[in-house]
């Protein structure tokens, strides 16, 4: 069986080294055959949206727009239900192949056999 990483990203341009960590850490995944499952929650919330992640920067690091196009090609994006409503983000005003879901589903993710949990 193989494993699943399933990244949480809490931080977005309020904390840039962390949420280019997450970010990272799930293309590098992604582009490598593991299945990957990238949670945009808190600030990262805001990188759902288009355009968003084309305005981040961050000296030596990859483009962030490249490495989530990176991960909505081979794995799963996910926005947190109860973030993304406090931010005013409906279903229909995230990127294509982006869904919104609550901790039931990340529970259900985290918990599943293989299941590899990531936090930043």
């Amino acid at each position: 069986m193989a494993r699943t990483l399933v990244v949480k990203a809490t931080a977005g341009s309020d904390s840039p080294e962390r949420c280019a960590q997450a970010f990272t850490v799930a293309a590098t995944a992604a582009a490598a055959g593991v299945p990957v499952s990238l949670w945009l929650t808190g600030e990262s919330t805001w990188f759902a949206l288009p355009g968003r992640a084309q305005e981040f920067e961050l000296p030596h690091s990859p483009p962030l727009a490249e490495l989530l196009h990176v991960i909505l090609t081979t794995g799963t994006v996910t926005a947190c239900t109860q973030c993304a409503a406090r931010r005013d983000i409906g279903a229909g005003d995230v990127l294509p192949g982006i869904r919104i879901a609550g901790a039931a589903v990340f529970v259900e993710e985290t918990m599943a056999e293989g299941a590899q949990a990531l936090v930043y």
